[in-house]
């Protein structure tokens, strides 16, 4: 599977960590960066992910802040992704057998190296279910007008 991973300096080493884990399961990794633990700005990285996923250069995304939050935020603005915050497994399997999620955030100040592991595996080795779950995963990337005005 092709890959792409990205974080901000605070999930920097568990992003090097995972990514050595995921290429030795067999996976096609790119490394969107940053090259080092200097100080960035998650946006940014969360933003090259998402570009990833929407052009079709990667399959997967693994977005990393210290917290998650910033990160996904950032990936979620575009519409060809559905990233989903995790801390555990099941949430992980969760995301992608009903909401079809081709993103995983995690935060590298709330998780450690073998539950991030475990995460992973969930999110990669867990099919999206369908059925009545497209109806509502098409509206993730295609909501519908709604009236803001009372």
């Amino acid at each position: 599977m092709r890959i792409a991973i990205a974080s901000d300096h605070a999930a920097y080493d568990l992003k090097a960590a995972l990514a050595e884990w995921l290429r030795g399961q067999g996976h096609e990794v790119a490394d969107l960066g940053p090259d080092s633990p200097d100080s960035v700005d998650y946006p940014d990285f969360g933003y090259r992910l998402a570009a990833a996923i929407a052009d079709g250069s990667a399959e997967k995304g693994v977005a990393l802040c210290g917290s998650g939050i910033g990160i996904s935020m950032a990936v979620n603005r575009n519409p060809a992704c559905r990233c989903a915050l995790v801390g555990e497994p099941l949430s992980a399997k969760l995301s992608r057998e009903h909401n079809d999620a081709n993103v995983i955030a995690m935060g590298a100040r709330l998780t450690g190296i073998d539950m991030a592991k475990a995460c992973l595996d969930a999110f990669l080795t867990t099919e999206f279910a369908g059925d009545r779950h497209v109806r509502r995963v098409d509206k993730l990337s295609n909501p519908p007008q709604l009236e803001t005005s009372r």
